[in-house]
């Protein structure tokens, strides 16, 4: 049976979205291992290791290229309308959000020169704040590959959980600080460490919402918790 050209057109589109769908999986695998991969450089303090991890921040700017060019190229050869438009428009953000993970994983990992010196026994809890920013990252690439718009809300409502967490391990390293002086200037550079690791948060918050988006359009997402953060900044 002969395929018409407006089925032609359909399953190039759906064969183009299905490609870019995997250049943003693969983008995010990188950025999770990049994340992980900087967190254990500075536990361990190596210097060699950390500075992988910078240098390859390089691969995951190069996805996020190539995902930006097959948009332009699917909204100018294809121009998608309605719920294929929210596609595509939410690839690109999610592409977006997925490429400054990855500048924060390279961010902390800039920071294992600074601490070499030794680490405040809180400290200890940094890989368990990075860890669930990776399981939530995790989330909500899962939740986007399968369309899933109820796990994208359970993973965005998690955010609240690693929020807590950045403000217990921000008290403790203020206490570190105040309580002998010698650890101010290692324990500053671990709550911009710490401060990286919340964003990650925010950005897997914006990929569930983005997931959403494709669903949904702009229709108001579900109210989730909300945890004061403390005032201060990278």
């Amino acid at each position: 049976m002969n395929t018409s050209p407006g089925e032609h057109i359909v399953k190039r589109f759906d064969t183009e979205l299905q490609r870019l769908t995997g250049e943003i999986v693969r983008m995010g695998e990188i950025a999770v291992s990049q994340v992980e991969a900087a967190i254990d450089a500075l536990v361990r303090q190596d210097v060699m290791a950390a500075g992988r991890v910078v240098r390859e921040d390089d691969a995951i700017d190069e996805l996020e290229h190539s995902v930006s060019h097959d948009v332009l190229n699917l909204l100018v050869m294809r121009a998608p309308v309605a719920r294929d438009l929210r596609e595509v428009l939410a690839a690109l953000r999610i592409a977006s959000d997925i490429e400054r993970i990855g500048d924060h994983a390279a961010n902390i990992a800039k920071r294992t020169a600074a601490v070499r010196d030794g680490v405040p026994p809180s400290a200890a809890s940094l890989p368990v704040l990075a860890g669930l920013a990776c399981e939530i990252v995790r989330d909500v690439i899962g939740a986007y590959t399968d369309h899933d718009v109820e796990r994208a809300i359970a993973a965005r409502a998690r955010d609240a959980e690693l929020d807590a967490l950045y403000i217990a391990l921000f008290r403790s390293l203020l206490t570190y600080m105040m309580e002998d002086p010698r650890w101010i200037t290692p324990c500053t550079h671990l709550l911009f460490v710490a401060k990286n690791i919340e964003r990650i948060g925010d950005h897997a918050t914006n990929i569930a919402e983005n997931v959403w988006f494709r669903a949904h359009g702009d229709a108001p997402m579900p109210a989730r918790e909300k945890v004061e953060l403390p005032m201060y900044d990278d």
